[in-house]
């Protein structure tokens, strides 16, 4: 193991870790975004964008973010649409990531009994102080074990991103390795810096969980 390689490329990874960062950070954004008005659709059961919403989960859960990723960077330039790698990794984290928040979501929603729905009418409430006052409250906390599951599943997902000319760690790993034959020692430091970026937010969720189990909400 040359560590002397490590601690000269070391500063390379930081920097393409702070890429992958803020590309997952904006996309897992999205996506809860993206998740939470499809999940609303569905629960309210709105005619036509239902079916549309429907298919555009089946569509993104049941295609690899990799084809995804070809579409956006190779496949929209032909129809004169030009994004750049850094758009598409957050559009395309964001299709992926919107479809599986949509589920989170939408099993919160159903868990909140209807009682409560009809007490905050029988008390003069409108639609949207229902939903955000009664119902998505309990639905999130319920929520949240799906919610920090599929942040971290979308972290993971980072590492190919690579295939659209974007440095990040899996492209500084192949890159190292490709130029100096250092595979070990690069590997390592893939690992490592994952372990770094996805141990603290797994961490972080199993203090959530256990938060709100005491606090009286989910199973």
């Amino acid at each position: 193991m040359d560590f002397d390689f490590i601690a000269e490329y070391t500063p390379m990874y930081v920097t393409a870790a702070a890429l992958t960062l803020r590309i997952a950070f904006w996309g897992i954004i999205f996506s809860l975004v993206t998740g939470l008005v499809c999940s609303l659709i569905q629960y309210y059961k709105i005619p036509a964008l239902k079916q549309l919403i429907s298919g555009y989960i089946e569509l993104s859960r049941n295609t690899p973010l990799l084809v995804q990723l070809f579409f956006l960077y190779f496949g929209l330039p032909k129809l004169g649409i030009i994004i750049s790698s850094e758009g598409c990794a957050i559009l395309g984290l964001s299709f992926l990531g919107g479809s599986y928040m949509a589920e989170a979501f939408r099993s919160g929603l159903e868990s909140v009994e209807k009682s409560q729905v009809e007490a905050g009418l029988s008390i003069g409430l409108k639609h949207g102080q229902i939903i955000r006052y009664i119902v998505l409250p309990q639905a999130i906390s319920v929520s949240v074990p799906a919610f920090c599951a599929n942040i971290i599943f979308l972290i993971k997902e980072t590492s190919v991103f690579s295939v659209v000319a974007l440095a990040d760690l899996m492209y500084v790993a192949k890159d190292l390795i490709g130029l100096y034959y250092k595979t070990d020692e690069a590997l390592l430091m893939l690992v490592l810096s994952y372990l770094v970026i996805l141990l603290p937010v797994s961490i972080i969720a199993s203090l959530l969980e256990r938060r709100l189990r005491y606090a009286g909400f989910g199973n």
